[in-house]
């Protein structure tokens, strides 16, 4: 099939291309940029003035339920809910039941996610065996079986010894380790960052300790081993800057941001609203600055979603009884715009924060419109306006604070392999 995408701004941070041009598709790939190669004649046209043409998106943390958790999310649903989003590769947490750490299970979600055809998913595989934090996974076969990363998750290795072993036979192996750093003792029973605000609602807190500590533990044991490592959902100023330091001491270690963390603070849950439930808790405004300087010097080398649908019993209870999370997807492209609204960023710049960035941090071929590249492509009106509710998100989880609120920068299509898998109307 050959698909032309006329007239639209092309950006594309890895080839440094931000203009007006026309993109050509042939069979699943990119075939030119500017003049239409030899021979070309387009099945299909899209118009796609006054819109940006841009690699299809990148998430780095999704959690899509499935197996185990259908009544929450499979999927079939929140492939379709990236879809719609622009997002096209999608890297799935292993905390489904039963949890990642078996070959059989890395290979169901993706044969699925295959027969659903929406996007690409990427498994993370456990770190540990159930995520116990006391014996290995069988990390070389996960990762023959198409795992891209190994994490724990939020399920702490208590044991440095094991952390230790773990990050040794990952660097031995040049395997990815993913870290969500939380101190379990620091964090407790806490529910939202600890500050004013939680004192005043009488909530239990979680210090900007208990991450930063863990960061700290971390980065000790990287440097160590030599161990290729990630920091995924960072919610601290002081998180930030260890990974800054550790940069400079030569560590490959890269780190990322939830786009609510940029945007939002603990003051948001003056209501005892359980949509801004959150885990890592969104935090104060001093650390919101700090995430936000991170991204601006390149210390944040991306922006995903942590999207984690939610059934509605789990939040119908008092906030800190309820389960944490957002539901994302949809809503990653709009939110991060607006940072270029705000002038904190430019819009290349952010694009390649959601794209070029990513693809970096995997180690995958991926991000970018370079002729001969898969045509995975996201097209967006910056300008369009719609409103978050039950029935614009495809998600099975509608739990996001945004519901009801009207955002502006709205997917119009998006290409999985030259393959048209969203159009909106």
């Amino acid at each position: 099939m050959q698909i032309k995408i006329a007239g639209g701004r092309i950006i594309d941070p890895a080839q440094n291309i931000d203009r007006m041009d026309d993109l050509f598709i042939v069979k699943g790939r990119i075939a030119a940029i500017g003049d239409a190669p030899e021979g070309f004649s387009a099945d299909e046209e899209f118009n796609a003035e006054g819109q940006i043409v841009c690699p299809g998106l990148i998430d780095l943390c999704t959690h899509l339920r499935e197996p185990g958790l259908t009544q929450k999310g499979t999927i079939a649903s929140e492939t379709a809910a990236a879809a719609a989003g622009g997002i096209t590769t999608l890297v799935a947490s292993p905390n489904t039941k039963p949890v990642v750490d078996s070959t059989a299970v890395a290979e169901l979600i993706q044969d699925r996610a295959t027969d659903a055809g929406m996007a690409r998913v990427l498994p993370l595989g456990a770190l540990t065996q159930s995520m116990q934090g006391e014996q290995l996974a069988p990390l070389h076969a996960l990762a023959s079986s198409g795992c891209i990363g190994f994490t724990n998750g939020r399920h702490p290795i208590d044991s440095s010894r094991v952390m230790l072993r773990a990050l040794e036979y990952a660097a031995t192996h040049d395997l990815l380790v993913v870290f969500q750093a939380e101190d379990r003792a620091l964090a407790a029973e806490g529910c939202m960052h600890e500050g004013t605000t939680a004192t005043r609602l009488g909530l239990n807190g979680i210090p900007a300790a208990a991450e930063t500590i863990e960061v700290s533990r971390c980065l000790i044991l990287i440097e160590e081993t030599g161990v290729r490592a990630h920091f995924g959902q960072l919610s601290c100023a002081q998180s930030v800057l260890l990974i800054q330091g550790a940069r400079e001491r030569g560590l490959n270690v890269t780190a990322d941001v939830a786009i609510h963390n940029l945007l939002l603070t603990d003051e948001e849950v003056n209501g005892f609203n359980s949509l801004f439930h959150v885990i890592p808790p969104l935090r104060s405004q001093l650390d919101r600055a700090g995430l936000r300087q991170g991204l601006v010097t390149d210390t944040l080398d991306a922006i995903c979603s942590d999207h984690q649908p939610q059934d509605a019993i789990s939040k119908e209870a008092p906030f800190a009884a309820t389960e944490p999370g957002i539901s994302g997807l949809e809503t990653l492209l709009p939110l991060s715009l607006m940072l270029v609204e705000q002038q904190l960023i430019a819009l290349p710049q952010l694009i390649e924060k959601l794209t070029t960035g990513p693809a970096k941090v995997l180690g995958i071929e991926a991000g970018s419109l370079e002729v001969g590249a898969d045509a995975d492509i996201c097209v967006f009106d910056p300008e369009a306006t719609w409103t978050v509710n039950r029935e614009t998100l495809k998600s099975q989880g509608k739990n996001t604070p945004f519901i009801n609120t009207e955002l502006k920068g709205r997917v119009t299509l998006t290409l999985l392999n030259g393959r048209p898998v969203h159009r909106l109307g």
